[in-house]
């Protein structure tokens, strides 16, 4: 039996083709699985550590309206600056509680998606373009494409689709009557379930394994949402080569 031969055996074989489908299935997430590690392991290993540098910090704090005021100050620029949304609103619910905490993340959220918005209506493509960039752009039409309108609630807590969604929706002069309901009550989701997130993690103790898990999430989402988008066409040569 020739090595080819053999190949097209194993290839034929339930078992070798389970095996190839479970490593097809590794391969890919091994990357992410390395950067999941970055921001959770440093956790794992010196949480203790951090978490004294926290309780040092927190003693010497600002009063509850500062870290409000900034909360709602840096979720605000988050489509325009990249400013990790899921830690910071993390934090904002172990540092003002749940309420509080809810209140100004969902404000800060909810004012950075009208400032997108109504600056992607004004000034239309060509500064949308500045801010999103080409590719990601691309990306987002082809989810719009995909999901339509429901993409405003499924992707806000994705990071770049987020953002690019609410400028990809003003650009193209969606009413603000059917951007506001689906983003306000989204935002409103996010906040409580991070918020919430963060006061737990504060009450048990767990406040720096909550800030890896924050962190990682999102990169998670960005994987969850790129394996649904349709792969590109064959190019033009390669068909040519084909025929």
């Amino acid at each position: 039996m020739s090595i080819i031969g053999g190949s097209r055996d194993f290839d034929s074989n339930p078992l070798g083709q389970g095996t190839k489908r479970v490593r097809d299935l590794i391969r890919p997430m091994l990357p992410m699985i390395l950067i999941l590690a970055v921001p959770i392991v440093p956790f794992l290993l010196w949480g203790e550590r951090i978490e004294a540098w926290l309780a040092d910090w927190r003693s010497g704090s600002p009063a509850w309206p500062i870290i409000a005021i900034a909360v709602v100050g840096l979720l605000a620029t988050d489509v325009f600056l990249p400013i990790p949304s899921s830690l910071i609103s993390t934090l904002a619910g172990s540092e003002l509680g749940i309420f509080l905490g809810t209140t100004m993340t969902w404000i800060g959220m909810s004012l950075g998606a009208v400032l997108g918005f109504g600056l992607a209506r004004w000034a239309g493509p060509s500064v949308v373009r500045r801010l999103v960039g080409p590719r990601d752009l691309s990306r987002t039409s082809q989810l719009v494409e995909q999901f339509g309108p429901w993409l405003l609630v499924i992707g806000r807590g994705v990071p770049v689709v987020a953002e690019s969604t609410v400028l990809l929706f003003g650009m193209h002069q969606l009413a603000w009557r059917k951007f506001l309901p689906p983003v306000l009550l989204a935002n409103l989701g996010l906040a409580a379930t991070y918020s919430l997130f963060g006061d737990l993690a504060d009450r048990y103790h767990s406040l720096p394994l909550a800030m890896g898990i924050a962190i990682a999430l999102p990169v998670l989402l960005v994987a969850a949402f790129r394996s649904t988008m349709p792969k590109p066409n064959a190019s033009p040569s390669s068909n040519s080569e084909s025929s």
